[in-house]
């Protein structure tokens, strides 16, 4: 099962441990973890799906590509983490 991990700046604002998780896609293992903690759906998706502009997701070191459906694949053994992404100048 794949892990998935949140950044302490998301669990400052939705307390939730790291996670085990079923699914051969990002968007199946982002509901798995959104069936355990709800409030955490309308913090990493938007209205229409797509992820915010201020949460970065990797899979094993990597960004996610697909950023509207989060279709991205995930293997058995991935390791998810969620992030809050920053922004200045």
């Amino acid at each position: 099962m794949a892990a998935v991990s949140f950044a302490s700046a998301i669990q400052r604002h939705h307390p939730c441990p790291e996670m085990t998780v079923s699914g051969a896609t990002l968007l199946e293992a982002l509901e798995e973890v959104f069936s355990s903690h709800p409030a955490l759906r309308s913090y990493i998706l938007d209205d229409q799906g797509k992820l915010r502009t201020h949460v970065a997701i990797f899979i094993d070191g990597e960004q996610v590509q697909d950023q509207e459906r989060q279709s991205d694949p995930i293997a058995e053994s991935a390791k998810i983490h969620v992030i809050q992404a920053l922004s200045g100048g």
